[in-house]
């Protein structure tokens, strides 16, 4: 069985159309996979199992008439509950939400079924998406599986775990703040936040929109990364009802020749210092890009430390208000206590016309600054977070937020980023390597990433 459940997803594609394997067998192998793990991380939240073994025999009977559905066909999937499954209970992690039955895919997920996928469930995350532990009053907390008293990260965090585990070969997450990246690090597994604009978020709950429209992101989780190449193309583009997607260019990650590329990376950037073994990951990964021929540079944005202050005042902008909204409109009267203590530190009533103009000031200069920075870079290396898996209970203490920096500032340039495990910790925790570029150059950053994984080890099984 390991064969299967620890297999690419490229390969699990390749093995299915050359009829090595059947889809039946690979989905079967994934369910058991499931059902052995699931009860100790509580990952898998609603299992379509029955319907995932139909889809699995018609793509075989499918392929036996010469019948191909496209790139995925056959191919096993989780999808994180924040996005609408058509027939399938989608939560996004609230209690007004607790029985909703969406009439549709999300555009994501029907274009990933288009394209033969084969959904095997909905994945864990915290209430709305909003924090970077995974648990709800529906499901409960999600584990990580590299250590179960530990969180496997939020918001898609019940993603990272299950594919870490070999219980799905890939899946499909939301990042507005470092939601699929710190996943992704905390699990060990490789995950990328799309450049803003590249992938339509049409049926993710909470709906993106207003003035944050931009820092949220749909994207895939996979334990390779060639399994991020392949999905990528399939979920992007425009589909005439997210205003927010246009028709950006995605390029080839093969054609991307690492020799001379320009390696800008920090270890440390001035607002929460790393672990010695996570600025230890990022040494490795560079030397690997020096080896194959990169030009790299240490060097750390000048205006960086700005990145704490802007998506702090972003997220006070509308108060408590947001939410309240919300949940008012699916009928939520209880909330996690997180969300509670998400309202609470909120001011009561909504930002001020002159207030909110000031701060979009302020992240404009940002961006300006940041594109004149990236001028000179291909691409930036540098740690996912401060530190690797929190124990539950310490995300949302005040003296560890500022280690999730790392990732916010991506959400506020709309650049791509990729994490990518390039260590291990003392406790034996995986340390992923953070590879971001420029906007619609998430190619670059993917072929970067593959080059780390396939140098420094990537992904490597959990002790379950």
């Amino acid at each position: 069985m390991d064969k299967l459940i620890y297999a690419s997803a490229t390969a699990l594609a390749q093995a299915i159309r050359h009829k090595e394997v059947s889809s039946t067998e690979v989905v079967e192998a994934h369910l058991r996979r499931i059902e052995e793990v699931n009860p100790r991380l509580n990952a898998v939240v609603l299992l379509t199992g029955d319907r995932a073994l139909a889809e699995a025999r018609e793509a075989d009977a499918a392929l036996a008439r010469g019948e191909v559905k496209g790139p995925l066909h056959g191919v096993p999937m989780t999808i994180k509950d924040a996005l609408d499954t058509e027939g399938v209970i989608s939560t996004g992690g609230t209690l007004g939400r607790a029985a909703f039955v969406p009439k549709e895919d999300a555009t994501v997920v029907k274009r990933l079924r288009d394209a033969g996928g084969i959904m095997l469930g909905k994945t864990n995350l915290p209430e709305l998406s909003l924090f970077w532990e995974c648990d709800n009053l529906i499901h409960g907390r999600c584990n990580n599986p590299y250590d179960l008293t530990r969180g496997p990260g939020g918001s898609s965090g019940g993603e990272a775990a299950i594919i870490a585990a070999g219980g799905s070969p890939f899946g499909i997450g939301s990042d507005a703040g470092g939601s699929i990246r710190q996943p992704a690090h905390y699990c060990g597994i490789a995950g990328i936040k799309p450049t803003s604009g590249c992938v339509p978020r049409t049926g993710h709950f909470r709906p993106p929109g207003g003035i944050q429209d931009f820092r949220n992101q749909v994207g895939p989780l996979a334990r390779f990364v060639e399994d991020l190449m392949l999905v990528l193309p399939i979920i992007a583009g425009p589909d005439s009802r997210d205003p927010a997607i246009v028709p950006g260019p995605l390029g080839d990650p093969q054609s991307v020749d690492l020799k001379g590329l320009r390696v800008s990376f920090h270890t440390d950037n001035g607002i929460a210092s790393p672990t010695p073994e996570t600025a230890e990951a990022v040494r490795r990964a560079v030397q690997c890009l020096a080896d194959a021929g990169a030009q790299v540079e240490e060097s750390l944005p000048a205006d960086i430390g700005q990145v704490p202050e802007i998506y702090g005042r972003l997220r006070r902008l509308s108060g408590r208000s947001e939410i309240k909204q919300v949940l008012d409109a699916i009928g939520t009267r209880e909330v996690h206590p997180f969300t509670r203590k998400w309202q609470e530190s909120l001011a009561d009533t909504s930002a001020s016309a002159e207030e909110i103009f000031d701060c979009m000031a302020e992240w404009d200069a940002f961006r300006g600054s940041m594109l004149s920075y990236i001028q000179d870079y291909d691409v930036i290396l540098s740690p996912v977070c401060a530190e690797p898996a929190l124990p539950y209970g310490q995300t949302m203490d005040a003296d560890k937020l500022p280690g999730f920096s790392y990732v916010t500032w991506y959400n506020l340039t709309g650049w791509p980023g990729v994490a990518v495990r390039g260590g291990t910790s003392p406790e034996g925790l995986p340390i992923d390597v953070q590879v971001g570029a420029g906007a619609w150059h998430d190619h670059v950053a993917l072929a970067v990433a593959r080059h780390i994984e396939s140098a420094l080890g990537g992904w490597q099984p959990p002790p379950l």
